[in-house]
């Protein structure tokens, strides 16, 4: 099965760009809900992680199904936020993966493969 979700992460400001990416992260919220507002996407999730000492700190996770997913990143909207994300934030990132039923799929895929 194709990828139903998308990962976009990152780490933190850039110091003395915490103004910028307090900015972005606003629109970029109002982003996901216009898209999940237009059925562009199914929906998606901000998480910002507890203070840790790791290297992961914030990430949206988007659900969608792949062929809009597809088109979601190939999107100028999508590679304007990709490509301003990089001018303020540490270790910005994006990479797609599986969720729900699309979990048994892939590892029974991988189960498959197994030696004996």
């Amino acid at each position: 099965m194709a990828s139903n979700t998308l990962f976009f992460a990152w780490n933190r400001p850039i110091p003395g760009r915490e103004r910028l990416s307090q900015a972005h992260f606003t629109d970029m919220n109002g982003y996901l809900t216009g898209l999940r507002n237009e059925g562009a996407i199914d929906g998606y999730e901000t998480v910002l992680l507890d203070v840790h000492g790791g290297d992961l700190n914030g990430f949206f996770l988007i659900r969608g199904e792949p062929g809009k997913l597809d088109a979601l990143q190939g999107s100028e909207a999508w590679q304007h936020h990709m490509t301003r994300a990089t001018l303020h934030l540490l270790g910005a990132g994006a990479v797609r993966g599986v969720s729900g039923a699309a979990i048994g799929e892939r590892m029974a895929r991988w189960a498959s493969l197994l030696p004996d």
